[in-house]
This record gives structure tokens, C-alpha cells and sequence, in this order.
């Protein structure tokens, strides 16, 4: 029970970080959600709707696995589980604070953001990412069941390809301030 009460807090936590920054920024005017809206081309635009399925997907399936306490692991993995999954709820809150009102969910076209390399983005190129990750897989340990394997490894999967696109419009938009930035700061951890 107390595994559960401990999901469901980092799950709340998470989420909470996600909902208040676009809430925030919603109050100053800025359109944060940028997931398959505005002019992109479809490939995309088809990248982005399957990110939206995936992580809501991925919700539901972490609550009906909390829920059933389903567990398949040795217990000691259930400890590194949730101690892996708060730290992923750490990293997401910290990135999206270091961004301000850079932080925006999907590619957004046009509009213009400033670049972040201080603070947590001077050891990781996308620790908001790299928080998903975290959390997703501490839930995974902490709740380890097939069907949540599964949806795990699909949504990291979509998130990295969304990484990779982010990337290309980051190197069109900022260019060799970018590119130098990528030089010495790895993709998810690291400096180079």
C-alpha cells in the first residue's frame, strides 16, 4: 500500500509541475502546448498526435497498475523504482522552472524563445525529457507488469524522436549558437 501512496504522489507531482506551467504561462499570454498544432509538416504533425496518445496512454496505464499493485519484480527493485521516479519528478521540476518562459511542449514554429544552456541544461541538452524518462521508468520498477513494459519502451521511444525533431528545429532556429551548445552537452547527460 505504501508503494502506492508513493506512485500515486509522484505521479501527482509531476503532472501538477506540468498543468502549472502551462497554467502560468497561459496567465502571461504565451501558448505553451505547441503538440500537433500550427503549420507543420505532416510527419510531424503525425509524430506529435502519437506523442499525445502515448503519454496519456501511459498515464492511464501507470494508474491501473498502481492500482492493481501488480508486481513481477523482486521487491528490492520496487525501493530503486520509486527512488528513480522521484528524482525523474526533481529533474522535470527543475528544468521546466530553469526554462521559464522558454518552455514549451512540442515544436512551435514561428515563435521565437531564448535559448537555455545555465543551470540543469549546462549537464543535459533535455532534462525536462530526461525527467520522463525517469519517472516513467521508476514507475515501470516500482509496478513492473508486461503490459506497462510495453507502453514504457513505446512511449520513451516516441519522446526520443520527438527529442530528435526538437533538435533539428533548435539547430534551424538558434543555429551555431546551438550547435555549439550541443558540442559540449550531451543529449540527456553529461558534458562532453
Amino acid at each position: 500500500m505504501e508503494y502506492q501512496i508513493l506512485a500515486l504522489v509522484m505521479l501527482v507531482g509531476f503532472y501538477s509541475i506540468y498543468a502549472g506551467k502551462l497554467i502560468d504561462q497561459k496567465k502571461k499570454g504565451i501558448q505553451t502546448d505547441h503538440l500537433a498544432k500550427g503549420n507543420k509538416n505532416n510527419t510531424l504533425r503525425k509524430l506529435e498526435f502519437v506523442l499525445i496518445i502515448a503519454t496519456y496512454s501511459m498515464v492511464i496505464v501507470e494508474v491501473i497498475s498502481i492500482a492493481l499493485d501488480l508486481y513481477l519484480l523482486n521487491p528490492t527493485i520496487r525501493v530503486l523504482g520509486i527512488i528513480l521516479g522521484f528524482i525523474g519528478v526533481i529533474v522535470f521540476g527543475i528544468a521546466v522552472y530553469t526554462m521559464k518562459d522558454s518552455w514549451r511542449a512540442g515544436i512551435p514554429g514561428n515563435e521565437k524563445t531564448t535559448m537555455i544552456t545555465d543551470g540543469i541544461y549546462s549537464m543535459s541538452r533535455n532534462p525536462a525529457f530526461l525527467g520522463f524518462y525517469l519517472t516513467y521508468i521508476g514507475i515501470l520498477l516500482t509496478f513492473f507488469n508486461w503490459v506497462l513494459l510495453v507502453f514504457t519502451i513505446f512511449t520513451i521511444i516516441i519522446l526520443h524522436l520527438q527529442i530528435l525533431k526538437e533538435e533539428e528545429y533548435l539547430t534551424m532556429a538558434f543555429g551555431a549558437e546551438y550547435t555549439e551548445y550541443k558540442k559540449h552537452v550531451r543529449r540527456y547527460i553529461g558534458r562532453k
